[in-house]
Order: C-alpha cells, then structure tokens, then sequence
C-alpha cells in the first residue's frame, strides 16, 4: 500500500451542517420574518425558534399579506364604479 494522497485531517463536512447556498436560504427567511413581522420577534428568538414554527409563521404571514392585497384590491374596484356613477355627461 501507498501513502496517502492527501495527509492529515478530512476538511470535507463529515457531519450535518448546512451548504453555503442553504445558509442564504435561512437568513432571508429570518430576515423576512424579522421585516415583516412588525417587531413580534427579534433575530435570537426566530434564529432559535423550531422549523416547524417558523414555517407555519411564514405561511401565515404571506397568508395575512394576500388577504390585505386582496381587500385592497377590492376597495380599490369599489371606488372606481362610485367615480363612474358620479359623472354626469353633458346632453350635448
């Protein structure tokens, strides 16, 4: 047998960790809850907070976002056709 290719320590992740590409993933989230949660929680609670919990406050907040665009989009609909019916044209 040969000697090793490469001598001393594996720096390879051998256990559970995430990918560079995952830790971007994590922090936007946290940041996204931080932002839009309107100050519920500050960046230690939500870092430490179970996924599972996370996940259901992320839900429910893009649930709470789509149901304000929606009322607005609907209030929004409602004073256009009250501006159409106040317009009185001219008999000319």
């Amino acid at each position: 047998m040969g000697a090793p290719s490469s001598p001393g320590f594996r720096l390879e992740q051998t256990f559970f960790g995430f990918k560079p590409e995952d830790r971007v993933k994590l922090h936007e989230s946290l940041f996204n809850l931080v932002w839009f949660g309107a100050g519920r929680w500050d960046w230690e609670t939500l870092y430490t907070m179970p996924v599972y919990i996370r996940r259901f406050w992320i839900k429910k907040i893009n649930k709470m976002n789509e149901e304000a665009e929606q009322r607005a989009e609907q209030l929004q609909a409602k004073q256009q056709t009250k501006r159409k019916q106040k317009i009185v044209k001219s008999p000319l």
